[in-house]
């Protein structure tokens, strides 16, 4: 079961697209996963022969077990192990401790519980003397939202268990992650004057969008800044070579998943736009790959169409930065002596401050305003 986020701990398989027997190589996609936040198609990484399928369609596996096996081109066939059946039903469980709510519970589980709809006097506590913790609520919250084996669950209870994993992911990030907020306003007369050019000359099927534009710059901008590129793990800064763009995409029952355009430092405006129509196209009909879930080293977000002017992200851990975009609109702008309208877009940065300091960030939001002010390079 691929790990499909920091905050996801198991999944449900719903469905095999392959059966024993069948030839798979690397990329071909094997199986369908239920999350809190999407359905995600599963990619196999070996390419071989399917010899053995591990888990039943319908049973939650926590993240990291063995889905299948796949046997490699000349390795010898070995004793095939029986696919896992669904889970008995629990035992009785044991007398409760003394409830929560006569009892102990720190302030954060009881507010944590008020927000999630928990009953502190049905837990038992893990804490020092039988105290109810934060882990408490979360659990209890999260085995509360799950449906049963093999049961596909309703839309309102998915948009409950969606909103419950968002707002367990935010509090974890703004609980760890010591963020800092920086902000400029960027002005795009130079990139909508080449865009509307460029446009021009394109069938309808090809043209541009600003977001185009806004990706290709932060993908570029990391090579100026690399500390803001990577994630934070072992207490450490593991910067990556790869710009792996994660997207925020608004789903249409409420929630947001933020899937990732692999390698975007590579990629021109043109397959940057391609990519982000295909994401959200995929993303809104639950048909994204696992390969683009977790994955993400950065992650934009561009509430500019919602009608926002700025936007101050939470941290997608173990990420280090989030930018941000609002809408582009006609703003007083000081040139030469003058003032004058143009049109402007606020660009934000969430970052982390054990990886960077408001100097690099600084530089950072400089490094995408330079490169938006030359677009015919992008």
């Amino acid at each position: 079961m691929p790990s499909l986020g920091a905050d996801m701990e198991a999944g449900r398989l719903l469905e095999w697209r392959v059966r024993p027997g069948d030839r798979v190589k690397r990329g071909d996609i094997v199986a369908l996963v239920d999350t809190d936040k999407a359905e995600i198609e599963v990619e196999v990484w070996e390419s071989g022969v399917v010899e053995a399928l591990l888990v039943e369609p319908g049973v939650k596996v926590p993240v990291g077990t063995v889905l299948a096996r796949i046997r490699g081109e000349g390795e010898a066939p070995v004793q095939p192990v029986p696919a896992a059946a669904a889970p008995p039903a629990p035992a009785a469980p044991a007398p409760l401790a003394q409830p929560a709510a006569v009892g102990r519970a720190s302030p954060l589980a009881r507010r944590l519980a008020s927000q999630l709809g928990v009953d502190l006097a049905q837990l038992r506590g893990s804490g020092p003397g039988g105290a109810v913790t934060r882990d408490d609520v979360e659990r209890a919250a999260a085995a509360a939202s799950a449906p049963a084996a093999g049961a596909a669950p309703a839309a309102g209870d998915r948009r409950v268990a969606l909103r419950r994993a968002i707002a367990a992911a935010m509090e974890r990030a703004n609980r760890e992650i010591p963020h800092y907020y920086l902000a400029t306003s960027i002005d795009m007369s130079r990139a909508l004057a080449w865009l509307e050019a460029e446009n021009a000359r394109r069938p309808l099927s090809e043209r541009l969008l600003v977001a185009a534009l806004l990706l290709r710059a932060v993908a570029l901008a990391v090579a100026d800044v690399p500390e803001m590129n990577g994630t934070w793990e072992g207490g450490a800064l593991r910067a990556s070579a790869e710009v792996h763009l994660g997207v925020a995409v608004s789903l249409r029952g409420g929630g947001l998943v933020a899937p990732a355009i692999r390698s975007a430092h590579a990629k021109g405006v043109d397959a940057l736009m391609r990519e982000l129509r295909d994401l959200v196209r995929r993303a809104r009909a639950s048909g994204l790959r696992s390969s683009e879930m977790g994955t993400a080293t950065l992650t934009v977000t561009n509430l500019g169409d919602a009608g926002a002017d700025a936007v101050f992200g939470v941290i997608h851990p173990p990420q280090v930065a989030l930018v941000g975009f609002g809408r582009v609109a006609e703003r007083p702008w000081a040139t030469g002596g003058r003032v004058e309208a143009r049109p402007v877009v606020g660009a934000s940065l969430s970052a982390d401050h054990r990886a960077s300091d408001g100097h690099r960030g600084a530089l950072f939001l400089a490094a995408i305003d330079r490169r938006l002010q030359r677009p015919e390079a992008l």
